[in-house]
């Protein structure tokens, strides 16, 4: 069997303080708004008002063309 002590010097290497947990420091920016603009309540607003853009576009162009090919 080993003694407790030798056991206790295996993991003082693990109690330094220099350890960096920080992980939204280490994120970019661009994964930072990624990361707010398409989860949680946020991004279901950003998902209805990007379906609704899509959908007044296609309104839009539709009746566009629609206009130029009945015209005569």
């Amino acid at each position: 069997m080993e003694p407790n002590g030798t056991g206790s010097v295996q993991y003082d290497r693990w109690n330094e303080d220099n350890i960096n947990m920080n992980v939204e420091a280490s994120q970019s920016t661009t994964t930072r708004i990624r990361n707010t603009m398409c989860t949680g309540p946020t991004g279901i607003a950003v998902k209805v008002v990007g379906a609704l853009v899509a959908t007044v576009l296609v309104f839009i162009i539709g009746y566009v063309a629609g206009y130029y090919v009945h015209r005569c």
